[in-house]
């Protein structure tokens, strides 16, 4: 009985050779380019490896995809980070494809606290649920920012001023970081946007816009012409494949 994944890696394999393949964003980026090629699929011991390393289990959809498609490579925009399996029961993963111009997820959407070894549940840290209205009060807090203009033109004004600001900002650094908490960097988009997989909370297996970088937060990823609220990995990466199937394989591109 086929699963969401069945024929999935074959088929993005398939467009390795496809007459209109560099139309496809992200597909022919130079070095940074993921070239339809995808890593290796990942052994159930691998898989379960990661997951005690970052102390969580994946979400059923990305985690058939790391058994059936690849563990990272060709998909939406760059392509997908890998997992990097590690321990004495990991094989050596391949060459990362797909890591967009910066190379690496950003600081902040790797879960944090993950041990660099794979060591016993028991001593693992555990991520907190991802919280997506953070956004909201990011965007208060950031229009809350204190002005110099609001304090007394004195001494003791500035010194009230700077040490508000110095409350503020370390709040905002807070709340920055606390956004993604709970979630797993999965993809570059280049310009310092990223895409995050809840791992974590009511959300868990959504997929959502890291748009820190120019002050918008976290935000559901939603496709054009649909009316639902929220996208889960398989439906983002199929999504994708669709368009880079009619893409590359079009005999007259747009």
């Amino acid at each position: 009985m086929g699963g969401i994944w069945t024929g999935v890696r074959e088929r993005v394999l398939a467009l390795r050779e496809a007459p209109n393949r560099r139309l496809v964003f992200g597909a022919d980026a130079g070095r940074y380019g993921h070239g339809f090629e995808l890593s290796p699929v990942l052994t159930e011991e691998q898989v379960r490896a990661v997951e005690r390393r970052l102390g969580f289990g994946f979400p059923p959809e990305y985690r058939s995809f790391l058994l059936e498609v690849g563990e990272g490579g060709a998909g939406p925009d760059y392509g997908l980070f890998p997992v990097r399996p590690m321990g004495p029961a990991a094989a050596e993963p391949a060459a990362p494809q797909g890591t967009g111009p910066e190379g690496t997820a950003p600081e902040g959407t790797v879960p944090k606290g993950a041990p660099a070894e794979d060591t016993a549940p028991e001593a693992r840290h555990h991520e907190p649920p991802f919280r997506p209205e953070l956004t909201q009060e990011l965007d208060a807090h950031e229009s809350a920012e204190p002005q110099r203009a609001a304090y007394a033109d004195t001494t003791e004004g500035e010194a009230r001023f700077v040490r508000d600001y110095r409350a503020w900002d370390a709040r905002h650094d807070e709340l920055h970081d606390e956004l993604t908490e709970g979630t797993l960097c999965v993809s570059e988009q280049g310009c310092a946007y990223y895409t995050l997989l809840a791992v974590t909370g009511p959300e868990r297996g959504t997929i959502w816009d890291d748009v820190r970088a120019v002050g918008e937060g976290v935000v559901p990823i939603r496709h054009k012409g649909k009316d639902k609220e929220r996208v889960t990995f398989a439906e983002w990466y199929l999504h994708w494949l669709a368009y880079a199937e009619r893409r590359a394989l079009a005999e007259q591109p747009d």
